[in-house]
């Protein structure tokens, strides 16, 4: 798979991509991932990408013309068109459902704004995904494509180093959509503080089942609105209905 990031600030993605468990999906061109800068497609001296907002308001905005060129150059690059994505607070709440959809894409243009925002022009013309990382406001889109690359290049065969890690990974349909229980290792006690007993036990249906329901405690503390969302789907079995009536938790 490729993607195309169109940023002003391309050496942010440097160490990212030589470091870690996922460099080896970008070292093996597994994700093959190329850096356009829209300042190489603007005019003048100065290269301009940003000028004042019709209507007056703080910050700038940036311009349609170098941002239409970059990808337009990206498409003849790539031979055809492509997905164009902009990370911007209006868009999709990047989730696990969705990073899962793009692992498995032939990949796209991750598009990082910056200033106050681009034309509306262009948008309405070439982007065709926006994707937002939560309810908050980053200084631009760069931070949210190196979370979209990581999400998707850990997701790709042989990346880590067990194939069956990201299974047990929170959100995973695998796991129901719950958040992960907790993890422990060596040594068995540390500051008197000793490894819970089950999994000790050599057990494995008890070690599952202990896993299990620190599952459920974990999610219906932390996030109920996946514990409901398994409800509607039918993904909680009877013990674990059970299980949860067994919590402390008002709404369950």
């Amino acid at each position: 798979m490729r993607f195309d990031v169109l940023t002003l600030f391309p050496e942010l993605f440097a160490p990212f991509l030589a470091s870690g468990i996922n460099r080896r999906a970008f070292a093996s061109g597994q994700v093959d991932v190329r850096f356009w800068n829209p300042r190489d497609f603007s005019e003048g001296n100065y290269r301009r990408v940003d000028d004042r907002p019709f209507g007056g308001g703080p910050g700038m905005v940036m311009m349609a013309e170098p941002l239409a060129r970059c990808v337009e150059a990206v498409f003849a690059d790539r031979g055809e068109p492509a997905p164009v994505v902009l990370f911007s607070p209006v868009g999709q709440p990047l989730r696990h459902s969705l990073v899962t959809e793009w692992a498995a894409s032939a990949g796209a243009l991750l598009l990082c704004g910056r200033y106050e925002g681009l034309d509306q022009r262009f948008i309405d013309r070439y982007v065709t995904h926006q994707i937002s990382l939560g309810d908050f406001v980053l200084s631009g889109g760069e931070l949210a494509a190196l979370a979209l690359l990581d999400a998707v290049a850990r997701l790709q065969p042989g990346v880590l180093g067990d194939a069956d890690s990201h299974a047990q990974d929170s959100f995973n349909p695998e796991l129901d959509g719950l958040l992960d229980c907790p993890h422990y290792t060596r040594p068995e006690v540390w500051r008197d503080m000793p490894v819970p007993a089950p999994l000790m036990s050599g057990h494995h249906a008890q070690i599952e089942r202990w896993r299990r329901e620190q599952r459920l405690a974990l999610t219906a503390k932390r996030r109920p609105d996946l514990i409901a969302a398994a409800r509607a789907d039918g993904r909680l079995q009877s013990k674990d209905e059970q299980y949860l009536q067994q919590l402390p938790l008002p709404g369950l």
